[in-house]
């Protein structure tokens, strides 16, 4: 008796320990994740350590591709998707299945237009945070030949920017950048990316819309070596999130 008392107090305090670790860590599988209350999860959803990141969807037809996002959304843990123009939101049976519940923890708006989302991103994001600390910020002398003159350099991370490079950075909100193809585009993999960011991606067959592409601060696009003109846009969006989450 005494035996099977300890051995189902063990297996009281094991369940109680994972079930608590489960919650503190925050990962579901594909089945919690769809059988996860939307009443229980936003207490948990609030401690989500969110990153400066936004996508744009613009008339994003195929309801699974917009589940997708969303399931991409919350990997990066972004910080809000704008769901823009005919892009469907949820409720909806498709979106529910492809993100695998992830709708439920990742925020979203529905915006007419991406000009609209812009505007509202921009209104949101007073201006550039600067993670600089102000012990970081040393004079150099920098010697050139007999002359010496004095810089200023700023040690941010692991890379080094001057300090013009620094004050225009302050002096914008948001940077605004739409993955397309264009004739003003540029190689995703050369585009320098600053947070916090928002990624405009578009519609499967026709792509950004025109007006879009001449809101936007910047545009860039996968190298395509195929027959095949472009890529999933899901696949697109990952590709170019975690190179501007690596290169920011």
């Amino acid at each position: 008796m005494i035996e099977l008392y300890f051995d189902y107090k063990f297996k009281v305090c094991l369940l109680f320990y994972v079930t608590c670790s489960m919650l503190h860590d925050m990962r579901y599988n594909a089945r919690q994740l769809r059988e996860l209350k939307e009443s229980t999860v936003q207490s948990e959803v609030s401690k989500i350590k969110r990153r400066p990141l936004y996508f744009i969807l613009e008339n994003i037809y195929d309801t699974y591709n917009v589940g997708g996002l969303f399931r991409l959304a919350d990997a990066l843990a972004v910080e809000r998707m704008y769901l823009c123009g005919q892009t469907e939101i949820p409720p909806n049976a498709k979106i529910k299945k492809a993100s695998i519940g992830t709708y439920k923890v990742v925020p979203w708006i529905y915006k007419t237009t991406v000009v609209e989302a812009i505007e509202d991103l921009k209104s949101k994001v007073k201006s550039q945070k600067s993670k600089v600390p102000e012990k970081e910020i040393k004079p150099i002398i920098l010697k050139e030949g007999k002359r010496e003159r004095l810089s200023l350099e700023i040690q941010l991370e692991s890379k080094q920017e001057t300090y013009s490079n620094i004050k225009s950075t302050r002096s914008s909100t948001i940077l605004i950048i739409a993955v397309e193809q264009d004739k003003r585009s540029i190689d995703y993999r050369k585009a320098d990316y600053i947070l916090p960011l928002a990624l405009v991606f578009g519609n499967e067959t026709f792509g950004v819309l025109p007006e879009t592409l001449d809101a936007v601060d910047k545009i860039v696009e996968i190298p395509m070596w195929g027959v095949n003109k472009s890529l999933n846009v899901i696949v697109s969006a990952a590709i170019v999130s975690y190179q501007a989450l690596a290169r920011s």
